[in-house]
């Protein structure tokens, strides 16, 4: 009797065995819940092309815009539970837009951390065609003509929204919000003129600022960009009262065997930490990630949890 038990469990522990040992066995869908040329477009395809050399297998972007990130969190989350569906999300799709949108899906109980990728500032931006070179002089624009500025964001919920939201209370400011599908066509309308300021992500806008389609007035974080040293904080421009930064992580459909999400964490850790990749990462703003998987787990939830009382506290609401 006790040998059958034995081997009844070395049987029912086969499959879930081969699954890990020959991951993967099929192409893996790494998703992205904004367009292609955005900062979680831009990372996400970094990490596919190491995970699968390292893999020896393909991994391919897949990117699903709208609802701020969450059409391709909704994705992943009812996948199935097979290592063969990927998430590269942000704070925006995790912690911010569960307590905006009405979802079908919980993201933290059917979304399972993998790691964080990379944590980046928000740069407070305008066009070329805006009168103003430091955040004094933007404020006192906005002061002499209220509601006649336009933010732009990736979305209701985004982590840009957010900031513009924050600057509006902390500047004393009004601006209106223009939510659009994705940082890179909101891009495109204020190198037009048609919208005016943005608080986009490094990641996303540091392109545009090399270009000098953008002017960077000040980060939202408590201290400077190594990449962009000559731009002040919003506390050093006078402007107090609010921080903002963006994470990228991955996540994995919650139900994954766990010998399939070790070796994704194990492959994640190592690609983060190669001398290419760290450059590419610092060169759009970033901080590489130097958390473990399950400190990462715990500063998921944090956010969930912060996030939540301030969009309660702000009074923020979709639009």
């Amino acid at each position: 009797m006790k040998l059958k038990k034995i081997l009844l469990a070395a049987l029912l522990a086969t499959p879930l065995l081969g699954l890990a040992q020959n991951y993967p066995n099929k192409p893996v869908r790494i998703m992205v819940g904004a367009n292609a040329g955005g900062g979680t477009d831009i990372i996400a395809r970094m990490l596919a092309e190491k995970m699968g050399e390292a893999f020896k297998g393909s991994f391919v972007v897949d990117n699903k815009p709208g609802a701020s990130n969450t059409i391709a969190a909704d994705l992943t989350a009812k996948a199935p539970a097979d290592g063969h569906t990927l998430l590269v999300a942000t704070n925006t799709g995790q912690a911010i837009a569960p307590h905006l949108i009405k979802l079908s899906y919980d993201p933290i109980k059917d979304l399972t951390p993998v790691g964080l990728i990379v944590t980046v500032p928000n740069v407070l931006v305008v066009g070329t065609t805006v009168p103003a070179n430091n955040v004094a002089e933007l404020v006192a624009l906005m002061k002499a003509k209220p509601n006649e500025f336009k933010y732009a964001s990736s979305g209701v919920g985004s982590t840009q929204h957010i900031a513009g939201e924050g600057f509006n209370l902390a500047a004393g400011v009004k601006s209106i919000h223009v939510p659009y599908r994705g940082s890179s066509q909101a891009h495109l309308d204020i190198i037009g003129g048609n919208v005016q300021i943005m608080f986009d992500t490094t990641s996303s806008a540091m392109g545009q600022i090399k270009a000098g389609k953008f002017k960077p007035l000040a980060l939202t974080t408590a201290t400077r960009s190594s990449e962009l040293p000559q731009v002040p904080t919003l506390a050093e421009a006078g402007v107090r009262g609010f921080e903002m930064s963006t994470w990228y992580g991955m996540f994995v459909t919650t139900g994954t065997p766990p010998d399939v999400i070790a070796r994704l964490q194990s492959e994640l850790a190592k690609i983060v930490r190669m001398p290419d990749i760290q450059t590419k990462l610092k060169g759009l703003g970033g901080e590489p990630s130097n958390l473990t998987p399950e400190q990462f787990a715990q500063m998921n939830r944090q956010e969930f949890e912060r996030f939540g009382d301030l969009i309660k506290k702000a009074n923020i609401k979709l639009e």
